[in-house]
């Protein structure tokens, strides 16, 4: 497309005059800085050489921005006939690398060389808007007509003059493929990046490879000396073998292009041997393979991608209908490498190469390099790039490495490459602006060919992007209309201008509060209100968040808790669960939507009705336990039921426990994360489940020893498990609740004696919450709560009618272990405890039932010490049936946190889920209405999962033809119900 020149007359006072000063303009190409934010980037998009043949043979001005970081100092640049200048304001024609950022943006016109008339500015650059990237259409915005404040205002508003878009990621040759492009380097630097990453993956396994001494790329100004350090890595194998434990160490390849070239080239380097994806069973499978060779597989479409209909892959075919393929890389290749680097790019419509459930069937698989870098694209758990500072993050065990600027690792090699090839489209551009014939017409149709927009509106190819323009225009209009309502609140052109932040209203400072707060206060749109009964708690969680303020409030002052939920947008509610109910009443009265983490009591579950009436939401059920564990079983689930499969069993168990370490010589082996009352209160629920085929109702007071005394669900913990509720009201949740089905349970993890202890103190009275009594000193808790269960006065301070008392309720063997407990948390007379770490909790001045009085006292007794960390284990396993074959397979899905110096594992998984679901109702995500758990809308469970990833909880996957637990668990089962019918006591 050639520049339409429109003569009209200048502008006074826009330009100035110096600029003016001749008769003939010369064209003047500007070569713009790169974003101050992306620190990393070096690179250039013309080299002195380029900027001197520009300047001496096609007797363009050139300007240049002044950039300490770029690798080529401006003094060269000035050597070789450019003018430094602060804003390019004068360029006909403005080069850089990636997007500019919009307060650099000048797409205004510029005067054509002959004085008197204007024609549009160019802007070449990596624009990343031709996907409809959403972060870029502002920047898109700028090159169209019709925008007002959003399109450029020197514009006319048919847009006549508007600038001229290229995305050099457009520019090709009469064969299709991309001619200006930085894939090669980018397939060095990725790769050598994710060889760090594995080298570093394993080392955290306990095994060190030669590829430990892989340099990262940025370190070294030449790409030889990479090579060499390579060279000298592939020694080392040849001559000692990669480590046995690691087995044959396999690189998997993907892609044809030029970032699949540049990892060939560097991995050539190596001592590589190319194998077939059909040889990588026996290759794996075989314990006399060479371990002096790295095995490569190079994977191109043919040999992963198949039709739905069994057909082979056919190029043509597999491009115009891509919903008719599918990918079977994750059984074909993934299970087998070691290393993945991707370099193939997706597009939309198209079958990822790997989805995050797919990942987990890549049990070998230490690192990827996603070179490609395709945001939500072919690799689905790729949600974000990283940078050459962190180049990594974790997901399912796999430490990917996406960083989108990889070139900008190798920037003198990377510019040169890149200038050479880009001069011929600038002297293109050059010459239409002269009004020359261009004898290098492939260069003029490839410029056309990656022309966005020009003269105010999109090319043809690219008008399925005015939409997504229009509909951001629409937002940032909706959010100037509620700045010009706030302007006129507070008093008109005088009054403030800030857009009103919405209000987040927090109750409640307890354990599980600080990451929600965290993720609530990191979005500078919201204003965040703690209200709790401990201001001390309460500012201690706010201190370091400017939008975050903490208040006083006790939910015996109706009237002010109202006041704070009528001048909220949404009310969190980490409250004893007792008390959300109350809050939730006060919300459906103003019409304001909650969260909460707590299961749905009946109380909650009246409020439905008037909930939708209001047209708000009452989300509860959005922690751990209730809440995580059913948006990932949701996952899996619909998963499943899309591939046709037919559930058979669900068995899903999680556990808030000490990390090992912490646990060891530990009453009860457990610390308390959360609420003590709330653990000593489940373990008196009634259970309700189906196992192996067989109804089972357990009451309350026999929960604890009918028991799953062995949980197998990890090789390293030995565990134990409680049946949790009534897991048949899960079984229509999940819509399990066909005749096929044979297992349905949902349990509570424990370490082994948890079980057993809590009996014994149920068995003297220390569970009892109904009669009270009063305490004179900590030491007197269990003869107190044993008299009034045997109603029977017990001399204080005598030990052996203590212990005797203890007896007559439980079998003698069981008296030792349970006197030891006590003991050591003070709870008996004893000479001989030690004192407990801390300051000594204040004895309750009021009559207590034992089970609060306990709870009391276990919230310090049983804390969690500095530096001590607890763990988070979520584990479901779904035995599924595929019609087709009438075979059982055993999915399972799994999550292991563990808690830092930051936050507790149980802060994180509770907190976060909450902070990340009334976020989603707060931007309006959310459509559901009335009390609802989370999986009643997508956009709340699916949130809430890539929430928690994106944080680093991901969930590993399994598939396996078996055994399920299911069996184990029942045969545990009938033996301790068993037990529990003949016991005596």
């Amino acid at each position: 497309m050639s520049l339409r020149r429109v003569p009209v007359p200048l502008p006074p006072g826009r330009f100035t005059h110096r600029f003016y000063a001749s008769q003939s303009t010369p064209v003047t190409v500007g070569i713009r800085r790169e974003d101050p934010g992306r620190k990393w980037e070096r690179r250039a998009p013309l080299t002195p050489d380029a900027v001197a043949e520009l300047v001496s043979h096609d007797k363009v001005r050139v300007l240049i921005q002044e950039c300490e970081r770029r690798v080529f100092p401006v003094g060269e640049y000035i050597r070789a006939g450019a003018e430094v200048h602060s804003t390019l304001a004068p360029a006909h024609l403005v080069v850089g690398i990636k997007e500019t950022p919009l307060p650099s943006l000048i797409t205004s016109p510029v005067p054509s060389i002959t004085q008197g008339s204007l024609v549009p500015r160019t802007h070449m650059m990596f624009s990343h808007t031709i996907k409809g990237q959403e972060f870029n259409i502002p920047l898109l915005s700028r090159f169209l007509a019709g925008g007002g404040k959003y399109a450029d205002p020197h514009l006319a508003e048919d847009g006549s003059l508007g600038a001229r878009l290229i995305d050099y990621e457009l520019l090709t040759g009469p064969d299709g493929k991309r001619t200006v492009a930085f894939g090669w380097h980018a397939g060095v630097a990725g790769t050598l990046e994710a060889l760090v990453a594995m080298a570093k993956k394993h080392l955290e396994h306990g095994v060190a490879s030669p590829f430990l001494y892989t340099p990262r790329p940025h370190t070294s100004s030449s790409l030889d000396a990479h090579r060499a350090q390579l060279r000298h890595i592939g020694s080392q194998i040849v001559e000692h073998g990669t480590p046995k434990s690691l087995g044959p160490v396999i690189f998997g390849v993907t892609g044809n292009g030029n970032v699949t070239q540049g990892v060939l080239s560097i991995l050539s380097e190596l001592p590589i041997a190319t194998v077939n994806v059909q040889d990588l069973p026996a290759l794996c499978g075989n314990p006399g393979t060479d371990l002096r060779k790295i095995y490569l597989v190079h994977a191109l479409p043919g040999s992963y991608i198949s039709r739905n209909d069994g057909a082979p892959y056919d190029r043509s075919d597999y491009y115009a209908n891509p919903h008719e393929y599918r990918s079977e890389f994750h059984t074909k290749i993934a299970p087998y490498l070691t290393l993945l680097l991707n370099g193939v790019g997706w597009n939309v419509g198209f079958p990822r190469l790997l989805t995050t459930a797919q990942l987990a069937l890549a049990k070998r698989l230490a690192a990827i390099g996603d070179i490609s870098c395709d945001i939500d694209g072919g690799l689905e758990f790729v949600t974000r790039s990283t940078t050459i500072d962190a180049p990594s993050f974790d997901v399912n065990g796999v430490t990917v490495v996406a960083v989108d600027i990889l070139p900008a690792s190798l920037p003198q090699d990377a510019s040169v490459h890149f200038s050479e090839r880009l001069l011929r489209y600038v002297r293109s551009v050059v010459n239409d602006y002269k009004g020359a014939k261009d004898e290098d017409v492939e260069a003029s149709n490839a410029l056309k060919g990656a022309t966005i927009a020009s003269h105010g509106r999109f090319e043809k190819r690219h008008e399925w992007l005015v939409p997504k323009v229009k509909a951001w225009r629409a937002t940032q209009d909706i959010r100037r209309h509620d700045t010009s309502d706030m302007r006129s609140a507070v008093g008109g052109r005088g009054g403030s201008v800030a857009k009103r932040k919405r209000r987040v209203l927090v109750l409640g400072s307890g354990m599980v509060a600080g990451p929600a707060v965290d993720e609530l206060a990191g979005r500078p749109d919201i204003e965040l209100i703690v209200a709790s009964n401990s201001l001390q708690e309460a500012e201690k969680l706010v201190a370091v968040h400017p939008n975050a303020r903490a208040l006083f409030a006790t939910m015996d002052d109706q009237t002010q808790v109202s006041q704070l939920v009528k001048e909220s947008d949404i009310v969190i509610s980490l409250l004893p669960a007792t008390l959300h109910p109350t809050v939730a009443e006060l919300c459906v009265e103003h019409k304001k939507h909650m969260v909460t983490a707590s299961y749905v009591s009946p109380a909650m579950r009246s409020l439905h009705s008037r909930a939708q009436s209001a047209g708000i939401i009452l989300l509860n059920e959005i922690g751990l336990d209730p809440g995580i564990d059913h948006c990932s079983a949701h996952a899996l689930l619909s998963r499943l039921r899309a591939e046709n499969k037919r559930v058979v069993g669900f068995t899903s168990f999680c556990g808030g426990l000490p990390a090992p370490e912490a646990a060891e010589g530990v009453p009860l082996g457990y610390k308390f994360s959360w609420s003590p009352r709330g653990v000593l209160r489940a373990v008196g629920e009634d259970a309700k489940f189906l196992l192996s085929g067989r109804n089972w109702e357990i009451p309350g007071e026999s929960l604890l020893l009918q028991h799953f005394p062995d949980v197998p669900l990890s090789n390293v913990l030995k565990l134990e498990g409680l049946a949790n509720r009534d897991s048949m009201h899960y079984a229509e949740t999940y819509s399990l609740d066909g005749g096929e089905l044979r297992t349905m349970l949902r349990g509570t993890l424990r370490y082994p004696g948890f079980a057993a202890l809590m009996h014994s103190f149920g068995a003297i009275g220390l569970l009892e919450s109904t009669k009270t009594i009063h305490l004179d000193r900590w030491s007197s808790l269990t003869r107190l709560a044993l008299e009034q269960k045997l109603g029977v006065p017990i001399p204080d301070g005598d030990a052996p009618t203590l212990s005797s008392a203890l007896a007559s309720v439980l079998p003698p063997s069981r008296v030792p272990a349970l006197l030891e407990a006590l003991n050591w948390l003070q709870l008996v007379p004893s000479p001989d405890a030690s004192p407990l770490a801390g300051s000594p909790i204040p004895v309750p001045g009021q009559a207590l039932p034992p089970a609060d009085a306990l709870a009391l006292h276990l919230a310090h007794a049983l804390r969690y010490e500095p530096r001590e960390r607890d763990l988070v284990l979520l584990h479901h396993e779904v035995v599924a049936c595929d019609p087709s074959s009438d075979t059982e397979r055993v999915y399972t899905s799994s999550l292991t946190a563990y808690g830092d110096a930051r936050a507790s594992a149980m802060a994180r998984t509770v907190g976060l889920p909450v902070a990340f679901a009334a976020l989603r109702v707060l931007d309006g995500s959310v459509r559901a209405t009335g009390v609802c758990g989370p999986i009643a809308d997508e956009a709340v469970w699916r949130g809430v999962l890539e929430g928690l990833e994106s944080k680093g909880l991901c969930f590993k996957e399994s598939v396996s033809s078996g055994p399920s637990m299911e069996g184990v668990l029942a045969a545990d089962l009938q033996r301790t119900t068993t037990a529990s019918a003949s016991a005596s006591f």
